[in-house]
């Protein structure tokens, strides 16, 4: 994909995602979540685990000397990241900067999702915080 689309994308997203209301609001579509959580099932549930849970010890590197997959629930700290970390995060892959080897850790999904399917696994994604961590991550993303 030519990189200024790209970023114009990344841009854009969560503009989009803020006018739609975002998970936890009056506008929420509950289509879009449940299309969220079956593309998490498909593509994310097997490392993060199939309620978000993430790996056993994901706070400490493995045998690789890399961090396990976080879980993406309340006890984690997906809720940190703005609407465009995340979406990038999908995009583009994400390899945790202190991990001992150079591989994307999380592998990129910009060739298997569209934009709209990547807006709605991090529309599930919101459904699994407390609303204190939505309210937190709406601030963060503005």
């Amino acid at each position: 994909m030519n990189k200024w689309i790209y970023s114009l994308v990344l841009l854009a997203a969560p503009v989009f995602a803020g006018a739609s209301g975002g998970p936890g609001s009056a506008d929420s579509t509950p289509t879009g979540v449940s299309q969220g959580r079956q593309i998490y099932e498909q593509y994310c549930a097997a490392c993060h685990g199939w309620q978000g849970e993430g790996a056993a010890n994901w706070k400490k590197p493995d045998e690789k000397g890399e961090m396990p997959p976080p879980p993406h629930d309340e006890t984690g700290h997906t809720w940190r990241h703005c609407d465009a970390m995340l979406f990038k995060m999908i995009a583009e892959g994400w390899r945790y900067p202190f991990n001992k080897s150079d591989r994307l850790t999380m592998p990129a999904f910009e060739e298997q999702m569209t934009v709209q399917e990547i807006q709605s696994v991090i529309d599930y994604l919101k459904t699994l915080w407390t609303e204190e961590q939505r309210d937190y991550q709406k601030t963060e993303s503005q």
